[in-house]
């Protein structure tokens, strides 16, 4: 006899709109976080979100997680970097300027 696969039911879901029993299971199976567990799912040009998955006995849930991501950091080091002056940049290009 041929035996009976029985094949879960995917739902997407929000982290805020699992159930509260839904949430303290992904705190048990993700005792350290799930950061390193996120996905990225590309829904169309420009377009994503990240989730995690969360197995249940009859469902599979990837249970999209808000991340917010910080550039600003980056854009401060830039800011430090590009935004003084190069000093004796003006003497330079005016020796420069003089011997020709």
């Amino acid at each position: 006899m041929a035996k009976e696969v029985k094949t879960k039911k995917r739902v997407v879901r929000s982290y805020h709109n699992l159930p509260v029993e839904l949430q303290e299971e992904l705190r048990r199976q993700y005792p350290y976080g799930y950061t390193e567990s996120m996905i990225r799912i590309d829904k169309g040009p420009g377009d994503f979100f990240y989730g995690v998955v969360l197995d249940t006995e009859d469902i599979s849930y990837l249970v999209k997680i808000d991340v917010k991501i910080d550039g600003s950091a980056e854009e401060e080091e830039d800011k430090e970097y590009y935004d003084e002056e190069i000093k004796g940049a003006e003497e330079i290009a005016d020796d420069d300027d003089a011997e020709e």
